[in-house]
């Protein structure tokens, strides 16, 4: 914790190095955090980048509290998530085709990939809110019980509760029953 917080003291000064490592550090479970969030992965990237953005522009605001600053740039996801569903409703939109080639070896187990990503946003919808966020944070961002706890500003007991659920509706929404 104590090189994340001189690392955020460096890039308060506008430390290029300092910005690049949070950015490189963080980039991937924000970007995942997203997607899970909204279903698109290339409305995922231009999100995620703005981000960023949002927290460079920002950082200065930023106060040390002992949290992981990811914690924060989670918190900037999330609105930003908010933002986007909340312009969406608004708007009519055509999903475009996606019919370009893969970079992979085998396009069948790609296509099989795509199919299970797709149930499985599909199914997290039919999750309370509460337990979305759960799911985006634990595996989209790959936090920690304790991180999520403190990101949503929940015990660590409701956190597990909250997963627990979460899980068990996914399995009986995907018709996995008890399966592991």
């Amino acid at each position: 914790m104590h090189d994340e917080e001189s690392l955020i003291r460096r890039a308060k000064q506008r430390d290029q190095v300092a910005l690049t490592q949070l950015y490189e550090e963080n980039f991937d479970r924000i970007y995942r955090y997203i997607v899970l969030k909204i279903g698109d992965r290339t409305e995922a990237e231009d999100m995620t980048q703005q981000v960023f953005l949002n927290a460079i522009q920002s950082i200065s605001s930023y106060k040390w509290q002992g949290m992981p600053f990811s914690s924060w740039l989670y918190r900037i996801a999330h609105n930003q998530v908010v933002d986007h569903l909340r312009k969406k409703s608004k708007r009519i939109t055509v999903p475009l085709d996606e019919s370009l080639p893969a970079r992979a070896d085998d396009p069948g187990h790609v296509a099989e990939q795509k199919i299970e990503i797709e149930e499985i946003i599909v199914a997290t919808r039919g999750l309370t809110p509460a337990q979305q966020e759960v799911i985006s944070l634990r595996f989209g961002g790959e936090l920690s019980v304790a991180e999520v706890a403190k990101t949503m500003h929940k015990s660590e007991g409701a956190v597990k509760a909250l997963q627990h659920s979460a899980i068990a509706a996914l399995r009986k929404a995907l018709g996995r029953g008890g399966e592991a």
